[in-house]
């Protein structure tokens, strides 16, 4: 079963992220090796290992020429691993097994446009077939695989009405479909493990959302989840009889619980709950499907069992794996599966655990060459804001301001405040690209979750509605005075970067509060809240009451277009004061390229300073390593002009990168020489 979700996400950086100007100081012989960008922001050597259900191959994206593809290979012998998908242009993301065990599943798009094409691939021929042959504008999602239904694919397709999704069962092997379900209006569809819609939501004006079942052929409402609810009460999976509906559910409570609804009564009953944050993760059995596990992620993320087998294994891991742990795949007999390790210090590592033997065999190491480099510790944080609220965040400390690496800073550095996007979404504790980058670079970085983030109860959430540009800014001005507090930094050497949220929230700092911030890096960030709202694709229309509308306005109100555009940067310009980069994905769908171009235009116009990049071929957020290498080349060397860190020359990071620098080219360091300009 899958939910749909369309809010606007972080942007996963290295997956997936005016006034006199300082020369980059001389690199002390002290400091550690300048770790190369490639070895961060370049593709990883595997990743996104799965199991296939039988157990008897294993999965992972790899490069081929420099573009992720899937690659399979038998158990226990990785070396002969050969890649069985052809993308030659843009690295995949996501792909899935089959339950037959004998084809793989793949999305992708073009260009970053997220109209994702479904395809199979037969592993014994090669033989690929497209699921959803239905052009560029059309968009589709599986909506739903389950070895109960081991023939077919169960898909979403919005190709009769771009705002709705019907859905298909699709045999992979052969492209035939049959309509389950043509959607008569409804947001989401909720199906269960025999691939069968039962339940279905529809948000109504104001916010709360509408739950309809489907019973003897008809639809019909049976409750509702109210305005304060929405981004902490979904259903997450169904038992394997459908007699159980699993949900994480705020409804009564603060602190989103796990609690299982039956499907008859509609009654429900709490499995596990936690005061300090929302249930988040969840483990099932693979052929019962009952709940195994969960997990709750305040400052850290830690797993509880819910039987003692459970209880045992989740310590069993523990005790084994240095770092916080995930279960990516398990067979469906549940004997095998595959697990990821990753900390702040060391980027993830991938394990097959045997759940009998109760033995953990390395897989992979996705980025190795890192080891030969010093990586720093994140240390988590409880920052309070102006009106008590504790603000969970990460602190990244450079090598020479934490020579004991106690988490305290020796003495202040440069900062960068990386801002997350979303802003329905959070940052966590572990391995972060754009940390580890920042602090070889000889800056500290912090991360914090404002108000609006999730994960941290229903209040919190909603403290930020009404609010951007407003008390969610205020927390991130109150966390750089902590830093600057606590020795951290001085207040003439901040600056803001971050991506979607963060980019807006970048946009903000330089506008709403342009004496706190350096210089500022906006990546595919809004400028402009109306021009937003008024752009995004059909299919986010079925959510956004609960969503933009509800926390920002709705731009077919007269009232709320003036607060909306009051909120906006674009209306704040004139206060510009520090340079500032933007880098644009001209496909992006969810914050298109005119929200850019309307702040550079606005800035250029008042001859205010702005470096503006644009990747033809790119999204919501820079995929292709080659665009990648590009643009964090040039935002290393603005910053060190900026707050006068180190950074790796730009070299022939270029190559292979569909690159437009449409403004400030003449302002970056080794910029002009890059693109053979002369000064």
């Amino acid at each position: 079963m899958k939910t749909r979700s369309v809010l606007l996400l972080a942007l996963a950086l290295g997956t997936a992220s005016a006034g006199a100007l300082i020369a980059a100081a001389p690199v002390p012989s002290a400091d550690p090796a300048l770790i190369p960008r490639d070895a961060i922001f370049g593709n990883p050597n595997r990743a996104g290992a799965q199991i296939s259900p039988d157990g008897k191959h294993v999965s992972w994206l790899a490069p081929v020429e420099g573009v992720m593809n899937v690659w399979v290979a038998p158990i226990g012998d990785l070396a002969a691993g050969k890649a069985i998908t052809k993308e030659a242009k843009r690295g995949l993301q996501q792909y899935w097994w089959a339950p037959d065990g004998t084809h793989l599943l793949y999305a992708n798009d073009s260009g970053g446009n997220e109209n994702w094409h479904i395809k199979s691939v037969n592993l014994a021929t090669g033989a690929e077939i497209d699921l959803t042959p239905y052009g560029d504008k059309v968009r589709a999602d599986i909506q739903g695989l389950s070895a109960l239904r081991p023939d077919v694919v169960l898909i979403g397709v919005n190709d009769r009405n771009p705002q709705f999704f019907d859905l298909y069962e699709v045999d992979y092997k052969t492209g035939t479909k049959k309509l389950v379900l043509e959607n008569p209006g409804y947001g989401a569809i909720v199906t269960d493990n025999q691939l069968r819609p039962r339940f279905a939501m529809k948000q109504v004006p104001g916010g709360g959302s509408q739950y309809f079942r489907l019973k003897d052929g008809k639809w019909s409402e049976v409750f509702q989840v109210a305005n304060e609810d929405f981004f902490n009460t979904s259903p997450v999976g169904f038992n394997k009889d459908g007699t159980k509906l699993y949900w994480v559910d705020s409804r009564g409570r603060d602190k989103a619980a796990l609690v299982a609804m039956d499907t008859e009564t509609l009654e429900s009953s709490v499995i596990a709950t936690s005061d300090k944050a929302d249930v988040q993760g969840l483990l099932v059995d693979p052929q019962t499907f009952e709940p195994l596990a969960f997990s709750v992620n305040y400052l850290k993320n830690e797993w509880t069992g819910l039987t003692p087998a459970a209880t045992a294994e989740l310590e069993f891991l523990k005790s084994k794996l240095p770092g916080e742990f995930s279960i990516q795949s398990v067979t469906e007999d549940g004997s095998k599966a595959i697990v990821g390790v990753s900390a702040a210090e060391s980027p993830a590592v991938t394990y097959i655990f045997d759940r009998k033997a109760k033995t953990l065999t390395k897989l992979y190491e996705g980025r190795p060459d890192l080891k030969n480099y010093k990586l720093q510790p994140m240390w988590p944080q409880e920052i309070a804001s102006r009106d008590g609220k504790t603000l969970v965040s990460y602190l990244t400390l450079p090598a020479g301001a934490d020579a004991n690496k106690d988490g305290v800073a020796d003495k202040p550095v440069p900062m960068v405040l990386f801002v997350h996007g979303g802003p329905w979404a959070r940052d966590e504790y572990g391995y972060n690209s754009a940390h580890q980058w920042l602090a070889n670079r000889g800056y500290a970085v912090l991360s914090v979750n404002f108000r609006g983030s999730t994960g941290f109860g229903k209040g919190f959430v909603n403290a930020a509605i009404g609010q951007w540009s407003g008390a969610m800014h205020d927390d991130l001005i109150d966390s750089v005075d902590w830093a600057i507090a606590k020795g951290v930094t001085t207040r003439d050497k901040v600056a803001i970067m971050g991506g979607s949220y963060g980019g807006y929230a970048t946009l903000v700092g330089v506008t709403f509060t342009p004496d706190r911030f350096a210089c500022g890096v906006d990546i595919v960030g809004p400028s402009n809240l109306k021009t937003l709202m008024e752009s995004f694709p059909p299919y986010w229309r079925p959510i956004l009451e609960g969503t933009f509308f509800k926390h920002i306005g709705d731009p077919g109100k007269p009232e709320d277009v003036a607060r909306m555009m009051a909120q906006s940067p674009i209306s704040k310009v004139d206060a510009i004061k520090v340079p500032l980069l933007i880098g644009q994905g001209q496909n992006d769908p969810r914050v298109v390229k005119a929200e850019s171009d309307q702040i550079v235009s606005a800035m250029k116009a008042k001859g205010l300073p702005v470096t503006y990049v644009n990747y033809p071929d790119e999204g919501h957020g820079f995929v292709r390593p080659e665009n990648r290498l590009s643009f964090f080349g040039i935002s290393e060397a603005f910053l060190s002009k900026c707050l006068g860190g180190r950074y790796e020359p730009i070299g022939d990071d270029f190559k292979g990168s569909s690159l437009q620098v449409l403004e400030g080219a003449m302002t970056v360091p080794g910029l002009p020489k890059a693109l053979g300009l002369r000064r």
